[in-house]
């Protein structure tokens, strides 16, 4: 077959004259396979055995190959290389300017794309309405398109964008220079958007032109904020999109508790079912009124240093069919028992908890196994959890499938006890527990051999030897120490650097918890966007 390869127009030649050898039997799709008698074995080397296939059984081959094969494939003939473009649905290209000549033949091989994503890494970007307009024209089936970067785009080429990709359900623009009135034109001609993501926007700033769902009102489902300036100019796009499902906003500057006033006021929000608010200005008032949302199934309350148990109190008193929590408590203590307690009491249906930086008690835990029977997936990262905690966890939460514990003060008691425990747990993760050591993990492998184990105790081994090695009297590596000897004291210029290394590891290792928490274990069946544990 190599020889097929190196020379495609001979394959192509084939398939288009039918030049098959006397006595071939050549079937399409049939059970019988394809039969080829005696032939040169010259001549057999230019066979192309794909010519029975259809295109789009060539096209649902394609599907299962990464991008890099894809490409790879392309090259081989003509008709694969046409097939590969008509069959391609995912696009991701690098929109530089020197991309741009290169566009209309691009789009003109690529035109069944239905999810296309642009990125420019520059400052400035010469893609402009053209470009975009282009996209439009081409590729008349795309229901999603992502921007990053700063496009030279205008209210009349995003309006034109709009009106020509009758079928765009998913529009994500992060780090663009679009405006109000860019916004406005996008939602007034795209009546089928259903996801619309804001992330960065430079445009968007306080004073500018209200910025109005327009003929989206009906079909938006989710709206994603991040990093905006003046997120609450887009308070009346939130409130007048009617079926509102999930609603995000991260990092956006203002007090949010003006916007979640409004929730359940004449049925407003009432179709919500998904909330996450991470690092914003929002108090036990606003939390309180999010609580009006009574079809509530997913709530992330991330870092959000203002709320306390008063506000999830309210949450777990309106909010029956909570099925998802997730909480960064920032280690700041406002969230503990007395609201865990309340969520135990009330959030029955509860399947998924993840604690950050709380500190849950056996007191709350016992609660939560007892009454939440549905619970799944649970994480506790950060907290001050110890084996009393986990052995109440092992004896009680019988549902219990994945558990995760990262920073933990815990040791091998508390993982024996899992040994006996959670008779239906699948999956433990255990990250930087330093109580915990390499031989208690094959112990619980050799006693529960269906479980699944996860967790990095080789490399919190080797950095404990590391450290007991200085410690009897070998060099540490510490900028502008002298050699440190067990029993003698350290400088103080040492203590210093060390106080400060110890603080920058702290802070990172607080930022990636949120990371390793969700990272791997795959979402829910029921669809939604939020990870699971």
């Amino acid at each position: 077959m190599g020889q097929f390869y190196s020379s495609p127009e001979t394959s192509l030649q084939l398939r288009d004259h039918q030049q098959w050898p006397p006595g071939s039997q050549v079937g399409a799709l049939s059970s019988s396979p394809l039969v080829l008698p005696s032939m040169d074995e010259g001549l057999l080397n230019f066979v192309d055995f794909t010519f029975p296939l259809p295109d789009e059984c060539l096209a649902s081959i394609f599907r299962f190959l990464n991008s890099g094969d894809r490409k790879s494939c392309s090259l081989v003939c003509k008709r694969w290389f046409q097939v590969e473009g008509e069959s391609r649905h995912r696009l991701s290209l690098n929109a530089q300017d020197e991309i741009l000549p290169f566009l209309p033949s691009l789009f003109a091989r690529f035109d069944s794309v239905k999810k296309l994503s642009l990125r420019c890494n520059r400052k400035i970007s010469r893609i402009n309405d053209d470009a975009l307009i282009l996209v439009s024209i081409r590729c008349r089936s795309l229901t999603r398109i992502k921007l990053s970067g700063r496009f030279q785009l205008t209210d009349m080429g995003i309006a034109t964008f709009a009106s020509n990709c009758k079928t765009l359900k998913k529009f994500s623009c992060s780090s663009c220079a679009l405006g109000a009135n860019s916004i406005n034109a996008l939602l007034k001609n795209s009546s089928t958007l259903e996801e619309l993501s804001l992330k960065g926007l430079r445009g968007v700033i306080a004073g500018t032109e209200p910025i109005v769902p327009g003929v989206a009102a009906a079909s938006l489902k989710s709206i994603l904020l991040k990093d905006l300036v003046d997120g609450l100019s887009l308070t009346p796009l939130i409130m007048g999109s009617k079926n509102l499902k999930a609603l995000k906003i991260i990092r956006c500057q203002g007090n949010w508790d003006e916007l979640f006033q409004f929730f359940g006021h004449g049925n407003a929000m009432a179709s919500l079912i998904e909330v996450h608010i991470e690092r914003i200005q929002v108090s036990d008032c606003g939390v309180s009124a999010i609580s009006n949302c009574l079809n509530l199934e997913i709530l992330h309350l991330i870092k959000v240093w203002d709320c306390s148990n008063f506000g999830l109190a309210s949450i777990a008193e309106h909010c029956k069919r909570l099925r998802k929590l997730h909480i960064d408590g920032w280690r700041i203590n406002r969230i503990g028992d007395e609201g865990l307690i309340a969520i135990a009491k009330q959030c029955l249906d509860l399947q998924e908890l993840v604690l950050i930086g709380v500190n849950p008690t056996c007191l709350s835990l016992s609660l939560l196994a007892s009454n939440c029977v549905n619970l799944e997936r649970l994480a506790l990262c950060g907290s001050r959890v110890g084996d009393e905690e986990i052995a109440c966890i092992a004896a009680k939460c019988k549902s219990l499938k994945k558990l995760c514990i990262k920073g933990c003060p815990i040791s091998n008691i508390g993982i024996e006890s899992l040994a006996w425990g959670c008779p239906n747990l699948a999956k433990i993760k255990v990250k930087k527990c330093r109580g915990v050591t390499g031989e208690i993990k094959e112990w619980l492998v050799e006693k529960r051999t269906s479980l699944s184990v996860n967790w990095d105790v080789e490399e919190i081994d080797h950095l404990d030897a590391s450290s007991s090695d200085a410690g009897s009297g070998q060099e540490v590596a510490v900028p502008e120490t002298r050699r440190v000897e067990s029993g003698g004291e350290a400088p103080v210029v040492g203590d210093r650097w060390l106080t400060i290394l110890k603080t920058t590891l702290s802070g990172l290792s607080g930022r990636s918890l949120m990371a390793c928490t969700f990272g791997r274990w795959p979402s829910s069946p029921n669809g939604s966007n939020s990870r699971s544990i």
